[in-house]
């Protein structure tokens, strides 16, 4: 679970820092998509990546706050999907490839199982 959430993180800061061996990866379309962010959706993006990170790391420690964390997390995610795909200037679905639809989708439902996970966990008294 850190792994994963640790790819996104590493997605995330590659992103905001403007790394162009990262960023050459990405269409002219999707740049100016993600340049467009306002600052309330790169926020809300910050916000569910770390808080996905600070959850896999409470998990780990056997802590229970993992939960709300997660549950937050998701939250975010969803606020961040919300801009993406309704309020931004040219929709998410515009610049993304059939394979980026797909992984939001795993991304998604991943977020979903971590959640689902944590809560078993909290419940059986692993997570203290």
């Amino acid at each position: 679970m850190l792994l994963w959430n640790g790819m996104g993180a590493m997605d995330y800061v590659m992103t905001v820092s403007r790394n162009p061996e990262y960023l050459a990866q990405f269409t002219p379309e999707r740049l100016a998509f993600l340049d467009a962010f306002p600052t309330w959706a790169k926020g809300s993006w910050a916000l569910a990546v770390w808080l996905y990170v600070i959850g896999s790391i409470f998990i780990l420690m056997r802590l229970r706050p993992a939960v709300w964390l997660l549950s937050a997390g998701f939250f975010f995610m969803i606020v961040t999907t919300i801009h993406n795909l309704f309020l931004a200037e040219v929709p998410a679905q515009e610049t993304m490839s059939g394979f980026e639809i797909a992984f939001t989708i795993v991304l998604f439902l991943l977020a979903i199982l971590q959640i689902v996970y944590a809560r078993y966990l909290a419940r059986n008294e692993v997570l203290n």
